[in-house]
């Protein structure tokens, strides 16, 4: 039977496509974000998911501190930017594959994830073009070595479809898995005005307030492209005791591009016990 692979969309645009370039940057990123937490006992992050020369540095903090953690298989929630679909897409393939080789589907996860579930089902849809998953996999390629994941892309990100993905989320955790929302913060305005809106996503992130932080969400205080991914993250690690957060790192592009005068907001944290 032939596998089926989904091929990288961003190698060469987000990320180096030659695979020693690749392991070069991502390792030098790593040397230069230490952070001082115990990584033993996490759930999940959050990491963003822009081109590595603006938020690798962002999201090599997390990756840091995850790579201190022992476990098998990383969730990987991600936003569509692509495709516009209700309810939630878990790949359907074999493989997900960067320059740095092929990543295999965990099969049995996915089969838990599909069990009862109303709004979660497994496609390719929302997988063929998206990178928020994509750029996740070579940092986790890069600390861990032999791993698998389940690429789950939220297609609507409205309260009921978030409330699904939480509880099955929590029902299908164990602590060989580690749960990763990918998302960038606000986009394309000026250094100043994305400061505060980015500020209070970092707030409520910090408090582990996912009730506050969904409603800012709604009411459009603040943006979050993965704003979904996050909210179910947080709300996964409550059901299953996990209360503490930390913030590593929070950056926007203008800080590695130079032009603050439309920017994209990165963020990177923790949720652990």
């Amino acid at each position: 039977m032939n596998e089926i692979i989904r091929k990288p969309a961003v190698a060469g645009l987000f990320y180096p496509k030659n695979a020693d370039a690749l392991k070069s940057m991502i390792t030098d990123l790593l040397s230069k974000t230490k952070s001082e937490i115990n990584g033993e006992n996490i759930f999940g992050l959050v990491s963003p998911h822009a081109g590595y020369i603006y938020s690798g540095y962002t999201a090599a903090f997390a990756y840091n501190v995850l790579s201190e953690k022992e476990f098998t298989t990383a969730i990987i929630l991600s936003p569509s930017h692509h495709d516009y679909f209700q309810g939630i897409s878990v790949y359907s393939g074999d493989f997900y594959e960067t320059p740095l080789g092929k990543v295999a589907v965990d099969k049995d996860l996915r089969t838990l994830f599909l069990n009862n579930s109303k709004n979660i089902y497994s496609a390719d849809i929302g997988h063929r073009a998206e990178h928020a998953i994509e750029v996740q996999i070579p940092f986790l390629q890069i600390i861990k070595g032999n791993f698998k994941i389940l690429p789950v892309v939220i297609g609507d990100q409205r309260r009921k479809y978030l409330d699904e993905l939480s509880a099955k989320i929590a029902e299908c955790y164990s602590p060989e898995t580690v749960i990763i929302a990918s998302s960038d913060l606000s986009h394309f305005y000026n250094k100043e005005m994305a400061g505060k809106l980015d500020e209070l996503v970092e707030e409520r992130i910090r408090d582990f307030d996912f009730e506050e932080l969904q409603a800012d969400f709604e009411i459009q205080n603040c943006e979050a492209c993965g704003g979904g991914a996050i909210v179910s993250l947080m709300k996964a690690a409550n059901l299953k005791g996990f209360t503490k957060s930390k913030i590593l790192s929070r950056t926007d592009s203008g800080d590695f591009s130079g032009d603050n005068t439309s920017v994209v907001g990165y963020l990177s944290a923790v949720i652990y016990n």
